[in-house]
């Protein structure tokens, strides 16, 4: 054997090696490709069976909502309706505090007059019982 027919056997060793490398390599990646693919398609899967989960939990917390949103028109519309019936009373309880006010003021109004003319009265008296006091001392006189 030359050395050229030697680098040749070498040569084609190294090619065969070469391949079985590529060929291992090549066998692990799809076997890599192949899990990571079924990886994938099960998260695919799950997450689209949480995302009509959650579709079905939104629809089903909507309709809860709009039957709240309705009970509380409902609600609303009742005491409106109260309230514009109370309203009334209110006013009349309005007014009599008014009047009871006004009450108020003209007692003491009158309460003053009524005392002026007590003080009057009082004066009066004093000079008449002064002025009778006067015409027993000219009596006797």
């Amino acid at each position: 054997m030359s050395g050229v027919e030697i680098a040749a056997i070498i040569a084609a060793l190294a090619f065969v090696v070469l391949v079985v490398v590529i060929v291992f390599f090549l066998l692990q990646m799809n076997k890599t490709v192949n899990q990571t693919t079924g990886k994938v398609n099960k998260i695919l899967d799950e997450s689209n069976k949480t995302i009509q989960l959650l579709t079905s939990d939104a629809t089903i917390l909507l309709r809860q909502t709009e039957d709240l949103l309705a009970t509380s028109n409902e609600l609303l519309a009742d005491v409106t309706k109260k309230v514009e019936t109370i309203d009334p009373l209110f006013e009349a309880v309005a007014d009599l505090g008014e009047s009871v006010s006004e009450l108020n003021a003209s007692s003491k109004v009158m309460i003053s007059k009524v005392g002026q003319a007590g003080k009057t009265a009082a004066t009066a008296t004093l000079v008449g019982k002064a002025a009778q006091t006067a015409s027993n001392l000219f009596k006797k006189k």
